[in-house]
């Protein structure tokens, strides 16, 4: 009799489907939580063939494969990105998709995907939007753990344009406590957006990052760890999204941002050298390597 409890880590490519659909027979998976993707903003705009291969094909292999295999519940981690930006309307679940990157457009396709294993064939798929995750662990080509490892090497944090941009912020173990609320609650077919009311401005992150690090005391101190580069090819303003669907289920974020950003500037700080050939991310912008090739036969 198969261990129940059993945990393996299986290392695969999810655009390869002899090897998906073996995983599935062998190893007799009941719930799939889809987090891979190719996930880089700024890397999209280089890279966006792979992009598309990763999260829109990848999707296909791996929502086909779990039908095939009558698995009880996909959930599809997808993005706020998908909306668009918006300086003043909040987002829910039916606003229209208006992605405005190739990251975003290739998750927004992906999701096309997951929802018509649902329209036809009634196969359980939830699909989630979430805010901007941060926290212990996340590789610092993204913005907070990114500034963070700057200010720690006694390097500036590069801010893209003007910096007036704004995200939301949601700590790690809040979303995780998201996705196994979604797991146990979210119904088949839906859609729920993981927001937070929680919003700051690339540049005041930054500052309030240096405040933290580098203990200034004036403005100008300030301004001395801030250095502008040009800005991305689209930079959307925010992304505000309604998250009553998920309130309605019984989640709410409870991590406050001091909480969580002193969590975590204190992880970078302890463990920041165990990453291996990292420079690279901390670039102002990608370091781009020499475009994979594909073959999809």
């Amino acid at each position: 009799m198969q261990d129940p409890f059993r945990s393996a880590a299986v290392k695969g490519d999810i655009c390869e489907p002899h090897f998906i659909k073996q995983l599935f027979e062998t190893e007799k998976i009941d719930i799939v939580l889809h987090f891979a993707a190719q996930t880089h903003v700024d890397l999209s705009f280089w890279h966006a063939l792979e992009f598309k291969y990763v999260n829109v094909y990848g999707t296909h292999v791996l929502v086909t494969a779990a039908y095939e295999a009558s698995v009880e519940k996909f959930v599809y981690v997808s993005t706020d990105e998908v909306y668009g930006g918006s300086s003043d309307e909040e987002f829910d679940e039916s606003s229209p998709k208006r992605p405005t990157n190739p990251y975003a457009s290739s998750k927004a396709a992906a999701e096309c995907f997951v929802q018509s294993y649902w329209e036809r064939y009634q196969f359980p798929v939830v699909i989630t939007r979430s805010s901007n995750v941060y926290g212990p662990h996340q590789y610092p080509e993204k913005v907070i753990p990114k500034f963070i490892s700057l200010l720690q090497q006694n390097r500036k944090c590069c801010i893209h344009g003007s910096g007036l941009q704004k995200r939301n912020f949601l700590y790690a173990t809040d979303v995780v406590e998201a996705f196994l609320t979604v797991l146990k609650e979210g119904k088949p077919g839906e859609i729920y957006n993981i927001g937070t009311n929680f919003e700051m401005s690339i540049t005041q992150l930054a500052k309030e990052l240096i405040q933290l690090i580098k203990k200034t005391n004036s403005e100008s101190e300030v301004e001395h760890w801030v250095d502008y580069v040009k800005d991305r090819p689209t930079n959307d303003i925010r992304y505000p999204m309604k998250s009553e669907k998920m309130h309605s289920l019984g989640w709410r974020p409870k991590v406050p941002w001091k909480e969580g950003i002193k969590k975590t500037i204190e992880w970078y700080r302890e463990n920041f050298h165990n990453w291996k050939n990292v420079e690279k991310a901390l670039e102002p912008f990608p370091v781009t390597q020499p475009f994979m090739h594909i073959d999809i036969s």
